[in-house]
């Protein structure tokens, strides 16, 4: 079984009345996710605004598609993206992940930056370990709950996180305890531009093209075994750009095997008949992966 994603630019070639529809072919086909693109300011809608209304389309009890969202570090203050993302994984029983674009600084966090600007891929470094940080400062086990006590939760096991780093300063913890998942998932698409060492320390998916996908697995686990993380941390998946059903390599299946993949992320270019078609017509052939968290239908291992 593979992991199968579908992306999805929602208000700009899909529009939101189409996205349910397509919701709901994923879901009968297995989809193990839906990836919800960030895009130009006009062009797409709110990610996690987007994802939260198709999340509430799906019927019970059957789980549907995990849920994707994207987001750059421009204009997203830490705390804030931390919390909408935690939110949406807690609604949907932890079936959430955060793809993280690297990008600059934001309006909330660079007046008190102690050095604004500088280097993108040790700005997503930061901005990576912060959600990290502050996705597991507040464990479940904490929110107790207890009415009649008038206890709410156990303070002593929810930690600020007390960043300080070169571009952002954070205190933590959240205000909200993390899904049964531990957290959402994220994900690390450029590994070119990032740098292979900040995404084996932060990542739990890395997203390559396909040109990239032949070395991809040795680049990853080398830089993982220098992070002290194994393989098995971390899904590789390549993404495979898609008009509808036309364009997708005949082989997809034994690419994937062949280059030891975990999965694969279909961006189709087209509209809604076209991601029909490709949900049709792609997916079923490579037998996507499903589970109760979006963690477990990517097989990876969940935190300690």
């Amino acid at each position: 079984m593979s992991i199968v994603i579908v992306g999805l630019a929602i208000g700009s070639t899909i529009p939101l009345s189409e996205a349910a529809d397509i919701t709901k072919a994923a879901a009968d086909a297995g989809v193990t996710a839906i990836r919800v693109r960030d895009g130009a300011p006009g062009r797409t809608l709110d990610a996690s605004v987007v994802a939260s209304y198709l999340a509430g389309t799906q019927a019970a009890p059957r789980p549907g598609p995990g849920w994707i969202l994207e987001a750059r570090t421009d204009g997203n203050a830490p705390t804030n993206l931390a919390r909408r993302s935690n939110s949406l994984d807690r609604a949907t029983g932890g079936r959430t992940a955060l793809a993280l674009r690297a990008g600059d600084g934001d309006e909330v966090s660079d007046p008190v930056a102690p050095r604004p600007g500088g280097d993108r891929s040790a700005r997503w470094d930061e901005y990576a370990r912060i959600l990290k940080g502050l996705w597991a400062s507040f464990p479940p086990a904490a929110l107790v709950g207890d009415q009649d006590g008038e206890v709410f939760a156990e303070h002593t096991l929810i930690k600020p996180i007390d960043f300080e780093g070169d571009y952002y300063r954070v205190a933590g913890p959240l205000d909200g305890p993390a899904s049964p998942q531990g957290g959402p998932l994220l994900v690390a698409d450029d590994p070119d531009t990032l740098g292979w060492d900040a995404v084996a320390r932060n990542a739990d998916v890395v997203v390559v093209g396909p040109e990239a996908a032949p070395t991809a697995g040795a680049d990853l686990s080398a830089a993982l075994a220098r992070a002290g993380r194994e393989r098995g941390d971390v899904a590789l998946v390549v993404r495979v750009d898609v008009a509808g059903a036309r364009g997708v390599p005949a082989d997809l299946p034994g690419f994937v095997a062949e280059h030891g993949l975990d999965g694969v992320e279909f961006a189709p270019a087209g509209g809604k008949d076209d991601v029909l078609a490709l949900i049709a017509d792609a997916v079923p052939a490579l037998g996507p992966s499903t589970g109760e968290t979006l963690r477990g239908a990517f097989s990876l291992p969940y935190p300690a």
